[in-house]
């Protein structure tokens, strides 16, 4: 079988770029799979293809970019061309863009794919029936959060003419089925990436840090954290290192460099950036805890699941 991913890939920093990676690590180890053909965000660095083990010929088709109105036609085009037996889009509703119309035509990708007799498989990280808007950074508005819910209808049905639309939260199997009268939704859930090996739970020596991973800036604000972490080491001696891991959300850019000034008085407070695939193991290995100052949540959490799998508190 010649599968077609269509997903973001590393050292892309878009959305779901790690579930990409790992979505390709195992799927060229099964049997089933004699090439997979990678339809991926540009970057200006290759892609990280550096597996171990043999598998499956992987075909990297950089075809599409963040924000861009023209992902449909060329995302289309590549599958065109390359000729899969089947097409797996890996998304979430802000996938393709963070600016509503590429993001909307973007997610209209699956029903195109179906129309051509292609089979696909959509595996959709979040629905728009169990996002706070309002919490989530898209609107405040009522009226604008009408209009929101309306579209976020429209585009799941076009997702939902997927043969198979996988989800990972079995809530969203009930709400999809129950509100669309549909039969061809699947639970996988997410899972952790790997399997590593035990660990021993010793905390490191040096100061215990408290670590913050994801994209920051809509749900995800790190004010809090440094806020409850400075009345701990006021009411105690406590030696404690602030780690915020991660990137701003793609809908709150300049947020970690505002925090940054904002809490330029703060010692031993660490910004780490965007952190690569190699380097996550460390980052979660290096931390007493792992902390989630969130005020809603838009899907399952991926970092929840790898710092149970690194024996992190949380």
């Amino acid at each position: 079988m010649k599968l077609a991913i269509v997903t973001a890939y590393p050292p892309s920093k878009v959305t779901l770029t790690e579930y990409g990676y790992y979505l390709v690590k195992h799927f060229r180890l099964q049997k089933e799979v004699t090439e997979l053909i990678l339809i991926t965000d540009r970057t200006n660095e290759p892609k990280d293809l550096n597996f171990e083990g043999d598998g499956c010929k992987i075909t990297v088709k950089e075809c599409w970019s963040f924000n861009n109105y023209s992902n449909i036609f060329s995302i289309s085009k590549t599958i065109s061309q390359t000729k899969p037996d089947a097409v797996l889009f890996n998304l979430q509703f802000l996938k393709f863009g963070d600016k509503k119309i590429p993001a909307a035509l973007g997610l209209m990708l699956p029903f195109i794919c179906k129309s051509k007799g292609i089979p696909t498989i959509s595996l959709l990280h979040n629905i728009l029936e169990q996002v706070d808007l309002e919490n989530a950074g898209f609107t405040k508005n009522k009226l604008l959060q009408s209009i929101y819910n309306f579209i976020g209808t429209t585009l799941t049905k076009f997702v939902l003419a997927s043969d198979i639309l996988a989800v990972t939260i079995s809530k969203y199997v009930t709400t999809l089925e129950q509100k669309y009268k549909v039969k061809n939704v699947a639970l996988i859930p997410h899972g952790a990436f790997e399997t590593p090996p035990e660990p021993d739970f010793k905390l490191p020596e040096g100061p215990k840090q408290v670590m913050a991973f994801g994209k920051f800036g809509t749900y995800k604000k790190v004010e809090i954290l440094i806020e409850a972490v400075e009345e701990i080491r006021a009411r105690s001696n406590a030696d404690i290192e602030i780690v915020i891991a991660g990137t701003d959300s793609p809908n709150t850019p300049g947020y970690l460099d505002e925090m940054k000034q904002k809490y330029s008085h703060v010692p031993q407070i660490r910004f780490t950036g965007y952190v690569a695939e190699e380097d996550v193991p460390k980052i979660f290995g290096e931390s007493a805890v792992t902390v989630f100052p969130y005020t809603s949540t838009t899907g399952s959490s991926g970092v929840l699941h790898q710092a149970g799998s690194y024996g992190n508190a949380v």
